[in-house]
């Protein structure tokens, strides 16, 4: 075996790893809320979320994919040193936000981190700008989207139920949630799991494996794969933050959300727009919660929250930066 045979392995190993983390850290976004109304126990829930994760793999396109891996840094630049230092910046800032419990994204963590160890190579000339400019400003829309989803979602069944006994509705609601949370967890999947699709093509493309950047079906599916396994073994602490910390959630509420959610993961995905499913599904909690009063969201957590993701893309980057020029002399392009 060839010194970049080995290196490209190593590579697609370190990918996954992240792709693990990402399932591992995320978990809490596919089963935070079934978890949260007693629909499912933590343990279920984790199993039906993986389910979906891996299933997405048979749903959706590669345009998120392709964005991540072609889209964002310019190819020219791209050796191993680069990918390699980028993956370390978002798996570290990946498992610090996990130590504090925060539910940061970890699609703006690989991409901060790919643009930090890209700028450290190769200056800002390595950035392509019209990838970024949708990711960036889906910074904003995301949570947005989500929150105004979630809110005009639950107005809209409060309406259609009024009339009905609210035992009735919660019954009702606890079948439907198992719908709503297999929904989102496939958008979880569609999405988040092509993030690493285009890092493993960006890899087999800078070994001289492909000649031409694409996405085969042994990446899609073990790409699909990491993700689902890294959901099996859950984020209990992110869990308990979006579960319970941000707002109370019953399983009408849970059910507004995880669809409002859905509904933003397929739509994006859809437009090969790699948005942050963790923003998405926050928001939609927010909107949701916010049906009630104001005073029934915690805005202090909320707060907390927005910061880490303000900080996600320059906290990653400067950490494969330096990851990038400690390594670069030591690891082959």
């Amino acid at each position: 075996m060839t010194v970049t045979t080995l290196a490209v392995v190593a590579l697609i190993l370190v990918a996954l790893t992240f792709d693990f983390i990402n399932g591992f850290h995320d978990a809490a976004n596919s089963i935070a809320t079934v978890v949260s109304t007693r629909v499912l126990s933590p343990g279920k829930a984790v199993i039906w979320a993986a389910f979906f994760n891996f299933v997405a793999a048979f749903l959706f396109g590669t345009a998120v994919a392709k964005t991540i891996g072609s889209g964002m840094v310019d190819l020219k630049i791209v050796t191993f040193s680069v990918i390699f230092a980028g993956l370390v910046g978002a798996i570290a800032w990946d498992l610090i936000t996990w130590y504090y419990g925060l539910p940061t994204s970890s699609s703006h963590a690989l991409i901060g981190g790919y643009g930090g160890a890209a700028v450290a190579k190769a200056g800002f000339s390595a950035i392509l700008p019209a990838g970024w400019t949708k990711t960036l400003i889906f910074i904003v829309l995301a949570p947005m989207i989500g929150l105004i989803l979630g809110f005009l979602l639950m107005v809209l069944i409060l309406w259609i139920f009024s009339p009905t006994a609210p035992a009735r509705v919660d019954r009702t609601f606890r079948r439907m949630q198992l719908l709503s949370a297999a929904a989102y967890s496939l958008g979880h999947g569609g999405n988040d799991a092509q993030k690493t699709m285009g890092i493993i093509a960006g890899v087999l493309f800078a070994g001289g494996y492909i000649s031409a950047f694409r996405i085969d079906l042994w990446v899609i599916l073990i790409a699909h794969a990491a993700i689902a396994l890294g959901t099996l073994s859950g984020g209990w602490r992110i869990i308990h933050t979006m579960g319970s910390k941000i707002t109370k959630l019953v399983p009408v509420g849970g059910f507004a959300a995880e669809t409002a959610g859905a509904i933003s993961l397929f739509t994006a995905t859809h437009f090969g727009i790699p948005v942050s499913t963790t923003h998405t599904i926050t928001g939609a909690i927010v909107g949701v919660g916010s049906i009630k009063r104001l005073s029934a969201v915690r805005w202090g957590i909320a707060g907390r929250i927005v910061w880490a993701w303000i900080l996600t893309i320059p906290a990653s980057a400067i950490i494969a930066a330096l990851v990038y020029w400690a390594t670069a002399i030591t690891v082959a392009p």
